[in-house]
């Protein structure tokens, strides 16, 4: 959306710059062991200000969107918000194609599916992201990757 009043700026390096900036923002309160109120709100906000850059920017492809959308499912277990930690992993899972895309970020999908579920007390819904994610963790080429995401699905657990 533009209008008379837009700056007379590259915007789409402003929204690389932000896009980046609000995602690792989001991810240092991500790894902190306990947010206050105000940082938990603050993660939220980086988060899906970093989707909004993302959406603008002229590179923005269905795996970036995947990712934006795991960041959010994510923050949503940590928030303890079983349903928009569901929508957001299937989100995540929904926008990439079913061929083309390496299984890295479909096995990150069914890890942020298998999360919600876990956090909702849906065994049944875990464990069959959880199998899901492991078939396409093994089909990850790269070792550094499939280790990250093998040791992201051993650390989900059930309550």
């Amino acid at each position: 959306m533009t209008d008379s009043a837009t700056p007379a700026m590259d915007l789409n390096a402003a929204h690389k710059y932000f896009a980046a900036h609000c995602f690792n923002g989001a991810w240092e309160y991500m790894d902190k062991p306990q947010r206050t109120v105000a940082e938990n709100e603050q993660m939220l906000a980086l988060a899906m200000t970093s989707h909004w850059h993302w959406m603008q920017r002229e590179d923005y492809t269905p795996v970036k969107a995947s990712i934006s959308y795991w960041q959010l499912s994510r923050i949503f277990v940590l928030l303890r918000q079983a349903e928009n930690a569901r929508h957001y992993a299937q989100r995540s899972l929904d926008v990439l194609p079913a061929n083309g895309t390496l299984p890295f970020y479909h096995g990150y999908a069914y890890e942020a599916l298998a999360r919600a579920a876990a956090l909702a007390q849906d065994r049944p819904a875990m464990e069959a992201a959880l199998a899901q994610a492991q078939e396409f963790a093994l089909a990850v080429p790269k070792e550094s990757n499939r280790k990250a995401l093998l040791a992201d699905l051993e650390a989900i657990g059930y309550s």
